[in-house]
This record gives structure tokens, sequence and C-alpha cells, in this order.
């Protein structure tokens, strides 16, 4: 090679500098010489180069030729910002950050984009009715940095093999950069550099997860494949093992003492960190004081400490199938704050005095001192509000009879009831999936969940009302609130199209409210086969609850305030919301709206971040459940319907797959977007959201994390025609 050749810039760097050449002279025309020696090349290959991607660029709707060979600006290119929704082709659409119109980008003008990433697109001039399309100027920010896949090993060199649907190339690995990986194993590389004329990205090993199927090994795959941590760092587990565990008098004397209070908490049988509990104690008849106290995290986690910075960077605690990934180190989590019986611990209370149909009278917010005199399960719990027997029955039954007024009082202001069925796995200690139970919420659920949204809702009208400025008429604080806006008028429209199938109305009858016509239509469906199904839908149709400082309210609770307060060991803008409240009690000035929402903004995504972890690893145990159990058949619910095929979840594990649309071979079937049903052209059969099916399991592929189904045998699905 010479090295004039080496100097030659690349093609996507002589691209750029036509496209300057062209931004600052958009009135002037230019043939492939003039442009060659506007940009210094001046050799006869370097002259030629130039002359394709002139073509090209026209091709591409930047400029147009005015004469043979003579090239002008079409017009100004619009530049937007995007996310990168990647197709299966590698082709991407690009969603713009503003609204409007998605743009195509071809997978060559993509310059290294990759699903999910923030991009600046430069948009050509649109052809008449085609769909937008333009090219990736820029990346301006990487969705992910880590890429989880499986190493296959030749003699000089290896590829990591990464999900297709985040990167569309396999990773080059130099075979000094593969930290140890073998041939097969599952490991997490980055990415070092992606030359422009290369096809594929350089990357290192950054760790070696393991042999594929391996519990920890593919538990961990799914946390890297989030861009969620799988280890807590030393250095920040060593500096929560300096917190000394002393309460010294001066703090206590600082604080409201509920140590001689009946107390205790109310937790799954396999928790760990108690952050709250609640006190009971009679003030006369008929008035009742109630304390709901929350672990004090925030006094042993200093503002952007090396704790408090990790805590906020995974916003979340990430609960797996067969475990939690904390959001604190396990000597806060599960020791200094956890709530534990008979140990003296800091909170943040809020104290009601309630009657007996759980009217406030009166409310206190502060730090406060307790001693738990008892943890007990839900079950526990639960048995002793159903037999009136066992520790503080009493107690549970006057708290039990309160929380049921709170809840018929919620849901006459238009509260939601969305209690969808939870799928638990029973595991062996290697992690392999036994049998699967489902997961009821009883009355001992409930009491605590009206308590915990009691103290959340208390706290943001302190600040959302301005109480704590009464006579001053200020505006009121910046805080971080949870809210959810209305329901989308369209998908309630589909909803209730489709729940006719099934009998039900979910249109509001007269005097009746949008959320009371979702309530009965829930109620209705509680305890049939379609329970999980409308249950789904339902919640489809509602926007997702988020973080924000801008309180818009909270529709499915019916709340016009609403925080989350109550779980600061597992939740970051609980700790916020404990910071903020406190500071404000003080007395101090209001915090950066700006800068707070983008802490709610980062916590929002990252709670999603481990929401779609927590189904991926439901969804692998899924297969691992139905891995020994190909070819037998089940009973189902069609759940799904898309131009791929039909989706069916099992009655009897709620596992879910697909009937590809090969499988469905006796007619062509064209799928009904607005009737969520595939019909068969000929013999007008339908597969339709919500019927009965009956399955055989074809295949579970564990490395996909995918159910592939096919119809039973035509005798067992006769009744369908």
């Amino acid at each position: 090679m010479t090295n004039s050749a080496e100097k030659r810039p690349k093609r996507s760097e002589i691209k750029k500098m036509i496209q300057e050449v062209f931004d600052n002279n958009p009135k002037k025309s230019f043939n492939y010489k003039q442009m060659s020696a506007a940009i210094g090349l001046n050799k006869k290959s370097g002259r030629q180069l130039v002359e394709v991607l002139l073509f090209e660029m026209m091709e591409n709707g930047v400029l147009s030729e005015i004469a043979a060979g003579r090239f002008k600006m079409l017009s100004r290119g619009s530049h937007i910002i995007g996310v990168v929704d990647m197709t299966a082709s590698g082709a991407a659409y690009i969603v713009p950050e503003d609204g409007g119109d998605d743009v195509f980008v071809s997978q060559t003008n993509l310059n290294s984009a990759l699903h999910g990433d923030t991009v600046k697109v430069l948009q050509y001039a649109r052809k008449r009715r085609r769909q937008p399309e333009g090219e990736v100027v820029e990346i301006i920010k990487r969705k992910r940095e880590l890429f989880v896949g499986q190493i296959q090993l030749s003699a000089n060199f290896a590829f990591l093999m990464a999900d297709s649907r985040i990167i569309n190339k396999d990773i080059f690995i130099p075979k000094d950069k593969l930290k140890g990986a073998l041939n097969g194993q599952k490991a997490v590389a980055r990415i070092i550099e992606w030359p422009a004329s290369a096809k594929n990205p350089v990357g290192e090993i950054v760790d070696v997860l393991g042999d594929v199927g391996e519990n920890n090994a593919e538990m961990h795959a799914i946390l890297a494949e989030f861009n969620l941590p799988y280890t807590y760092p030393e250095e920040v587990n060593a500096a929560a093992e300096k917190i000394s565990e002393t309460i010294s008098a001066d703090e206590i004397k600082q604080r409201r003492d509920f140590r001689q209070v009946t107390t205790f908490t109310i937790d799954p049988a396999d928790a760990k960190d108690f952050d709250d509990a609640l006190s009971i104690r009679k003030l006369e008849d008929n008035l009742w004081e109630i304390g709901v106290h929350i672990a004090d995290v925030t006094h042993f986690v200093e503002p952007d400490s090396i704790i408090d910075q990790e805590g906020y960077e995974r916003a979340t605690s990430v609960y797996l199938v067969d475990r939690v990934v904390p959001m604190l180190p396990e000597r806060l989590s599960n020791f200094l704050c956890s709530l534990r019986p008979n140990e003296d611990k800091l909170c943040f209370s809020v104290v009601f005095n309630m009657d007996g149909n759980g009217i406030i009278k009166d409310s206190w917010v502060g730090r406060s001192i307790i001693n738990s005199d008892k943890r007990f399960t839900y079950e526990d719990a639960q048995t002793i509000i159903e037999t009136g027997e066992g520790d503080f029955a009493e107690e549970l039954k006057i708290m039990n009879s309160i929380a049921v007024k709170l809840r018929e009082a919620r849901f006459k202001k238009g509260a939601i009831g969305f209690e969808r069925v939870e799928v638990q796995f029973e595991i062996d200690s290697n992690g392999k999936p036994l049998g699967v139970n489902f997961k009821e919420s009883k009355d001992s659920n409930k009491l605590i969940e009206e308590f915990m949204l009691s103290a959340n809702k208390r706290v943001a009208e302190l600040i959302g009302m301005n109480e704590l400025e009464k006579n001053k008429k200020k505006e009121a604080k910046t805080f971080v609130y949870r809210i959810h806006d209305l329901p989308n008028a369209d998908k309630l429209d589909t909803f209730t199209n489709f729940v006719r199938k099934f009998g039900l109305e979910a249109s509001p009858q007269p005097k009746e409210s949008v959320s009371q016509a979702l309530n009965r239509v829930l109620a209705a469906v509680q305890g049939k086969k379609e329970q999980n199904i409308v249950e789904t839908l339902a919640v489809r149709t509602m926007a997702k609850a988020v973080y924000s400082t801008h309180n818009i309210g909270h529709y499915g609770l019916a709340f016009k305030h609403y925080s989350h307060f109550t779980s600061p060991i597992r939740r970051y803008p609980d700790m916020m919301a404990h910071r903020l409240l406190q500071s404000y009690m003080d007395g101090a000035k209001s915090v950066s709206a700006e800068k707070y929402e983008e802490m709610c903004e980062h916590c929002s995504e990252m709670e999603q971040r481990a929401a779609d972890a927590e189904r991926a690893s439901i969804k692998y145990k899924q297969v691992e459940f139905l891995k020994d159990r190909e070819g037998e058949l089940f009973d189902g619910v069609i759940s799904g319907v898309s131009e791929w095929g039909v989706y069916v979840e099992l009655i009897d594990n709620k596992c879910e797959g697909m009937i590809p649309m090969r499988e469905l071979d006796d007619d062509y079937y064209q799928f009904d977007e607005d009737n969520y049903a595939l019909i068969g052209r000929r013999t007008r059969r339908r597969f339709q959201l919500g019927d009965a099916i009956k399955i055989q399991v074809v295949r579970a592929n564990l490395e996909r994390r995918q159910l592939d189904f096919a119809l039973a045998p035509e005798a067992d699905n006769a009744w369908m025609k």
C-alpha cells in the first residue's frame, strides 16, 4: 500500500467533507472535479470516489443534478434528534424526541448507531409521499456500553455473538482481549473502537459469565443485557462496613420515641430488608394513633458519598426470579436500616390519628426511633386476621378493619383495582424451576398497602399543598412525585371493543366514571380463564406511572398528590423524598426543579430496565420449566396476535409462547389489527385474542428465551371450527 493511499480519508469522512462544502455553499453547484479540488482529493481514484458519492447523495435526496454532472444542495437538510429503533433487517427508524414522523435510516447510513442510542439525523428532503429518510450524522448518547453474548473462538481471533435485536454485528475480539473466555461461554464485551471502514466493531471482554445454561451465568447475562449491575463494588461495601451501628443519646433526643408503642413488620417470608413498620396505640374511644415508620436510610447515607452515588446510579433494587440485586450494600439494606425485631431502629415516620372509619383527625411527620415487637410474614398475619388468634390479634383486627375502610373510600373516589396474577416459581438450589405458584393478594397484603399509600399521599400533600408554609403564600417547593396520567382514549376504545366478546361492557354506564367502569369489568373476570388477559390489556390502556417534579396527580390511585416515601432501602426516589422533606421542614429554600427532574427521569428509566430484566428472568424460567415437556399438550388462551403468529398463555402455569405463522399451514392467514385476530382467507377460521386453544410444546429455546408452540392435533381443537 502506498503512502498516498494511506493518507486518503475514509469513505464516510469524504462524504462528510462533501456535505460541509454544500452546507457552506447552499446556492452554489459543483461537478466532481470542482468538489474534489475543494476537499483536496486530486488523484484519479479520489475524484472517482467523489463522483460516486455525489450521485449517491442525489439518490438519497440530499442533492439535485441541475445539469449533466453538476450538483446543488436540494434543500437545507433538516436535523432531528431521536432514538434508534432497530429492525430485524438491520435498518432502523429514528423516533424523534419532539414527536413527528419516524425517520427511516438504512443500515449503511446508521454509521455505527445501535438500538436505543440517541442520535442526530440529517433528514433528507422528502420525496412526495414516501416515508421520511435520513442518515445518522452524530451519536449523541450511547444506550449501552456493554454487550452480552456467546464467544465464538477461532485460531487467531474471536467474536462475541450478541443479541441481534441490540447490535446486528458480531463484535470482533482480538485474542489478547479474551480475558480467558472459552469457546461457547457467555461473556460481556465493551466496544473499544469501530473503524468507519470496518464491518464489525472491535471489543474486549470485560467479564466471563460462565457456561451457557448455568443459572448464575444466565441471570448475570440478563442483568448485563439490560445494562444493570450484577456485582457490588468492593469500595462501596467497604465504605458501608465503616458506618457505625451505635445510636447516640443526642440522636435519640432529637427524635420522637415510639419504642414503648406496639410495633410490628409484615413482609414476605423470604424478605431481609424490612423498610416499613406499623405501630398502633389507642388514644380514646374509636380514636387510634397509627404510625407508619420507614427506615431512615438517609441518616446513614450522606449526600454525594460513594454509597449515595452508587445508589443513585442503580436507582432501584432489581428482583429476578431467584435473587435480589440490592440498591444499597447489604450492611445497610439487611442490617443497619432493616427494621428487625427487638432492635432500636431510626425511622422517618408518618403518624395518623384515625377513627375506626379511617378518617384522619390529625397527623405528624418527622424523625423517630422504634423497636419492633414482632416480625410477621404475610401468611402469619393473614392467619391471625382470619382466626382472631395469635400475637397482637386485637391490633391486627383493628388495623385491618381501618384498612378496609381506607380501601373502600379510595375506590369510591375513582381508584382502579388492578390485582394481576403474580407467578412465582419453586426453584431448587441450582436455580432449576420445579413448579409454579400463583401469589394472591390477601387482607394482610392490602393492610400494608393501604397504610403505605396513606403515608405516601400525606408526605406529598405536605409539600404539594404548601402546608409547611401555610400563611406565607409562597409557591410550592420542588418535590419528587409519583405521577400517573389519564388513560389513552383510543386504547380505551380498543379495550372496550375487545372485552365485549366476553360479554363485558367497559363503557361507563349512567353516573359511572371510566375508573368505576374498569373496576366493574375487572371484578367480573376474577377467577375466570380470561382474567389475566383482560387485566393485562386493561393495564396496557393505562399510562405508565413515572417520577417527576411536575405534579399531575395519580390517576390509578385517584390521588391529587402522591409520592414514594415508604421504600428507601430499595428505591432512590424515596431517599430523595426523605431528604427534601427534612430540608423543607428545616426551612431550606427550594431546590432546582431542572436538576431534580433530570434525576427523576433517570430513576424512571432504571425502574423500567429493572422491570424488563425481571420479566426476562421469568421468561427464562418459563422456557426452562417447559424444556423437559416438549411434545406435551396444554390448554391455553390466546394472549396476543400479530402478523408473525399467535401468542398463547398456558392456563396451568401462565407460561407464554408463540405459534409461528408457518405452523398455521392449512390456510393463508391475514392479520386483522382492529380485532386482534388472524383470519384464514379461504376457510375464514379465526384465531382471536382471548380464545381458548389447545397447543403442543414444540421447542423450548433457552438461548433465545423463546417457547415455540403448535396447534394440538386436529381432534383436540375440533371444537374451534
